[in-house]
Formats: C-alpha cells, structure tokens, sequence
C-alpha cells in the first residue's frame, strides 16, 4: 500500500485513491490477517496491519480480535470508563449537508443559546455529576463564529474541568484563542474521505472545501491544542475504505504532533430532519471489528462510543475497545431544560447517566466523570 511523506497531509494526494485502497482492503489474505493476530507482523506499520483487520478476511477472526482488544485496553486504561455529556449551543447552520437535521435547507426552528439558557443547561448537566462538557454548534460564522464560542467557553469553564468543542473547522490563531480560554479538546469530523464525491453530500457552505476540512487538525496540531477528535461519518460511503483513510490521518499526526492526544468516534447515520438513507450500511458485528482494530493498531488512542447505539449493544462492546461513552445526551439546543427541542439526529439509548453508571460498575468498571489524567496519575 502507499504511505504519505513527512509533510502536509492534504498534500500527498492520498485521497485521490480511493478506488485502489477500497481494492487492496476487499483483496487482504487470512494469511496476513493471522500474521498480525500472532504478533509476526510489524508494530511499526500501524496502518497496514488496520486495513488488514477491517477487511472482510478478518471477519471470521472477531473473538480473537475481541479478546486482544480487551487486553490491550486494560493494560492502558484500566477498567474505567470515562462518560461525556454534549451541550448543544445553537442549530444554526449555514451548510448545505444532505445527511444531516441542521442543513440550511431543512426549514426547522432556528436557536441559539443566550447566557441565561447556557447557565439553565449547566444547572440540569451538573446535577447528573458531571465535571467535564462537549459544546456543539452548527456551522455559521457570524451566528456561532469565534467571537461568541469564547464568551461561551469562558462561561461555560466557569462550573467544569475539562471544555471540549465539536464546532465548524477554524483558523489556526482561533483556535490558540480558544485553547488559551480553556478549551482541552476539539473534534472535527471530515465526514468522508472520498473526495470525487464529498460535494454531493456538502453542495454548499463552507464545509463544501474538502481541503480546508481536511487541513483542520493539522491546524490543530500548530495551535497546540491538547486532545484532537477525529472521526468519519458511517454510512456515507464504504465504511472499510473511509475508516481506512481516517486511520492514515490519524497516524500522520500522531507522528507530526507527537504531543498531543487523539479520540477517534463512530457515529453511523442515525434517522434525522429530513430524507437522507446511507449509502453503505455498516453492522453491529463489522462495527466491533472496527473497534478492535483500532485498539489493536493505535494502542493509545481513545475510542469514543455515543448514545446513537442501542443500550443493549453499548453494554456488550464496553471491554472491548471503548474508553469513553456518552450518557444521557440530548441533541439539540437547551435539549435538557426543553424536550421538544429539535434533534440534530435520534438518540438510541436514552438511559439517564446514573443508569449508565450503575451499568458500568455491573461490569466491575469505574465511570469517570472528568480528565481522565486524574484517574491515570
């Protein structure tokens, strides 16, 4: 397979070949899927050994891939779980997504947070027990643009530990600005990685410039910002390829902004505002394998599992890969103080975080609701 040069990662045209990576993961032997599961294949092919695990080869392989992740998961976390909570901020949105509930052309009631609001939903958020929060907003630049995520996360930094952000892709002194206010981590999903058809699914905004997104968390990286999301969007496009290409990303910047640390998450396309059916369908089981490959190959990195998945599923995967999980998210702005506030997308397990908690002791693991460096000094 080809691998990227040390230098900008949009500049190596890697996702000008998308057919040739979807050919090379569909053509992957037993055989290499065994080497790798024996402990004969190289760690220090990181990416290689991932396109070989996500392959349908190594389907067959998933108990085994299950039993190595929950080890290596132990020896680097423990057995703790660290819970999040999303703070949805507005649904304004000036891109044009045909997959998502905010798109600019769905006609749905428009909100975004005052103060006031802000303060309600914090009140409702700090009373489940949580120190650490995720603030979301859609894409609009003068709605939600850098001049009202400060004031928000400085409020906001006021009553948690830990401010993390899912906003639109920024600038690299923006970003210093918001990190300097008290943002711990960002999260930025390129959606897809297949660039011939990227637009289709974003016509128009400003999310439509694929290079632009791509470039974000090298932006990131130069800014200093501590934790870095990545993710793909599951079911735009072949699931085994586009989780490719993020695992490539991921790997570049583990390499190039070797200081900082990374999430990934794996948010499938969930019923939303709108009519948009996913173009590949990714399963419980091939999600699993998912999971463990990414613990087997990126050992450290943190793999985020959210309440679009049923409980009951989100109970089983826990040991295997996971090291964090939402918990009585809602999914739209003021969503805890107002329920019949609009969704952004539908919530699969919709158990309050104390029942998540107490799911989560069941299994003889510790919920953590903060920076998980105070449970890991």
């Amino acid at each position: 397979m080809l691998f990227y040069k040390n230098s900008m990662f949009t500049q190596k045209k890697i996702t000008d070949n998308w057919d040739y990576f979807y050919k090379e993961i569909q053509q992957t032997s037993v055989a290499a899927v065994e080497k790798i599961l024996s402990g004969n294949a190289s760690e220090q092919r990181p990416v290689e050994n991932f396109a070989a695990l996500i392959s349908p080869a190594a389907a067959p392989f998933l108990e085994q891939m299950m039993q190595l992740s929950k080890r290596i998961t132990q020896e680097r976390f423990g057995k703790n779980m660290q819970l999040f909570i999303p703070m949805y901020l507005s649904n304004e949105c000036q891109n044009i997504c045909t997959y998502c509930g905010f798109s600019f052309t769905n006609k749905i009631p428009r909100k975004t947070l005052t103060d006031a609001e802000i303060l309600q939903e914090i009140d409702i958020v700090k009373s489940y027990g949580y120190d650490n929060i995720l603030l979301v907003t859609g894409e609009h630049d003068k709605l939600v643009g850098i001049d009202y995520l400060l004031h928000a996360v400085k409020l906001v930094k006021q009553h948690f530990s830990q401010v993390s952000i899912e906003v639109q892709p920024m600038e690299q002194h923006e970003y210093k600005l918001l990190k300097d206010a008290g943002v711990y981590a960002v999260l930025v999903y390129q959606e897809t990685y297949h660039k011939e058809v990227y637009k289709t699914y974003h016509p128009k905004g400003k999310k439509s410039n694929f290079e632009y997104r791509l470039d974000t968390p090298d932006r990131l990286g130069k800014a200093g910002v501590y934790k870095i999301g990545l993710g793909v969007l599951l079911g735009l496009e072949d699931w085994r390829t586009d989780s490719y290409f993020n695992a490539l990303h991921l790997d570049y910047l583990q390499k190039t902004y070797w200081q900082t640390k990374y999430s990934v998450s794996f948010p499938r396309i969930r019923p939303h505002e709108g009519d948009f059916a996913p173009k590949s369908v990714l399963s419980e089981k091939e999600l699993v394998q998912l999971i463990c490959a990414y613990r087997i190959c990126f050992p450290d990195v943190e793999l985020s599992l959210s309440s679009r998945e049923r409980a009951q599923f989100r109970d089983i995967v826990l040991p295997y890969g996971i090291t964090s999980m939402s918990a009585g998210s809602k999914t739209e702005p003021g969503g805890y103080s107002d329920s019949e506030a609009l969704k952004q997308f539908e919530i699969h397990d919709d158990r309050t975080p104390a029942e998540i908690a107490a799911m989560i002791r069941s299994k003889q693991y510790e919920p953590v609701w903060k920076d998980w460096d105070a449970v890991l000094i």
